[in-house]
């Protein structure tokens, strides 16, 4: 049995998928909330604590560093332990880095508490894409692993809320701000209980065809038990054999190794990380107060729930190709009116120019990055791939924040923004010239189109 045959082109998603997905997704609302939730407090921490622009940036993307470390090795217990295991696992991170965040009393103390945080969303990147392109019928890929980049911008949404309404509330409101996280960090941890293993994990790594052939015949209630059959051959026959495994850096593997590792690349050489960090700070360069700027950055956490709905809605409709084509125009243009408005003064611009890159991200990169990744590599590396565009991703975030402050303060902020223009004119070139459509196509079918 193929699984281009008809029984997958009049594949619908039941309410199981749906829901499997969006518990996983919401690894990545707690990924969002976490990230950007620190730039309401970022200011006030380096005064509480004296900080200067070096420390003060490597408090800043502690999380970050964490990250690196967590998409690293999250290929690892991934694929030792399970999808299941590794999210219920996460949730356990961002309680704990929750609830030490908020009682740090020492910049010290809050860099391991973010350490810890950044580590569950290293791995959150790595397991929770993956675990849903593994249970999603091939015409909703794109939609259903989507929504972990949905959640991520809805958990920046309400951490842009959350700041601006506990902002004022006392002496110590950053500190609210940073605990409130593990109220559904618990209720995440608590869901992941109810959803089941990947088939595929069961099928090709654990080797368990009962659990396997369970898990599938509640992805696909209206298939008959010999459909089923063929489409677990199907997974199986694709993967190695026990103890077959073949090395992960191979020249057959070379086109999904350099997709994944060039799609992370652009995505944090667009500066979106540098914005979503520091929109307050950016705002206020621009000449606002800073009460008008955290309003502001509300308004970019709005604008990246729209686009990326968007980008959700459209993902399955022109492809992953195509978005990062149209991506890649509005973040040329966009990058190239906040470059000039700086140099010429007309900060007025900026808001304008910095609310249509935000718009270019949701609808391009962000919307396929995660999509992507979890989709180029064959079941026996995709746990090691999703690792490697996942830690690439975070390894240039993390040094774009640690180095943002003290190169706005030594650099104009037009020649910053003019290289994050001049990188989007070369991501235009490399998606024009060699990025691959995947929209619609089957991960085992796939798996040998890329090897060819």
């Amino acid at each position: 049995m193929s699984l281009t045959d008809n029984t997958h082109r009049r594949e619908r998603v039941n309410s199981r998928i749906v829901l499997w997905s969006l518990t996983s997704a919401l690894a990545g609302f707690l990924f969002g909330f976490d990230t950007v939730v620190i730039s309401g407090a970022e200011q006030k921490i380096q005064s509480l604590w004296s900080l200067s622009p070096g420390v003060h940036g490597m408090a800043m993307a502690s999380t970050l560093y964490g990250t690196v470390v967590g998409s690293l090795f999250g290929g690892w217990p991934t694929d030792r332990f399970g999808r299941k295991r590794t999210l219920l696992a996460i949730g356990v991170l961002y309680i704990i880095s929750a609830i030490w965040s908020a009682m740090a009393l020492d910049v010290h103390s809050f860099i391991l508490a973010r350490l810890l945080g950044g580590f569950g969303i290293g791995l959150s990147t790595v397991a929770a894409p993956l675990y849903i392109s593994e249970i999603s019928p091939p015409r909703y890929r794109g939609l259903l692993a989507g929504t972990f980049q949905f959640n991520i911008v809805f958990g920046i949404v309400v951490a842009y809320i959350s700041n601006s309404m506990l902002a004022g509330i006392g002496e110590h409101d950053w500190r609210w701000m940073l605990g409130v996280a593990a109220l559904p960090s618990i209720l995440y941890a608590l869901l992941c209980l109810l959803i089941p293993e990947s088939p595929r994990w069961l099928l090709s790594k654990k080797h368990d065809r009962p659990a396997g052939l369970a898990v599938l015949r509640l992805i696909h209630p209206e298939s008959s038990p010999k459909e089923i059959d063929g489409v677990a051959n199907e997974i199986v026959a694709a993967a190695p054999s026990r103890g077959g495994q073949k090395r992960f850096w191979r020249k057959s593997l070379r086109t999904p190794i350099l997709l994944a590792f060039l799609v992370a690349f652009f995505n944090q050489l667009s500066g979106i990380n540098a914005v979503l960090y520091f929109a307050p700070r950016i705002f206020t360069m621009a000449g606002l107060s800073e009460h008008a700027a955290l309003l502001q950055s509300v308004g970019i956490g709005v604008v990246l729930l729209i686009f990326t709905s968007i980008g959700l809605w459209l993902i399955d409709r022109l492809g992953r190709r195509m978005l990062l084509i149209v991506g890649s125009y509005g973040y040329i243009a966009s990058l190239g009116l906040i470059s000039w408005a700086f140099f010429t003064g007309q900060f007025y611009l900026i808001p304008l120019g910095l609310f249509s890159f935000i718009a270019a991200h949701a609808i391009g990169q962000g919307t396929v990055i995660w999509v992507l990744i979890s989709e180029v590599f064959p079941t026996e590396h995709r746990a090691e791939g999703q690792a490697l565009g996942s830690s690439t991703h975070w390894v240039f975030a993390a040094l774009i924040t640690s180095f943002f402050p003290l190169t706005a303060s030594l650099v104009h902020p037009g020649y910053i923004f003019l290289f994050f223009t001049g990188m989007m004119v070369l991501q235009f070139i490399w998606v024009k010239s060699f990025v691959i459509e995947t929209k619609g196509v089957p991960l085992e079918q796939m798996q040998q189109h890329l090897a060819r």
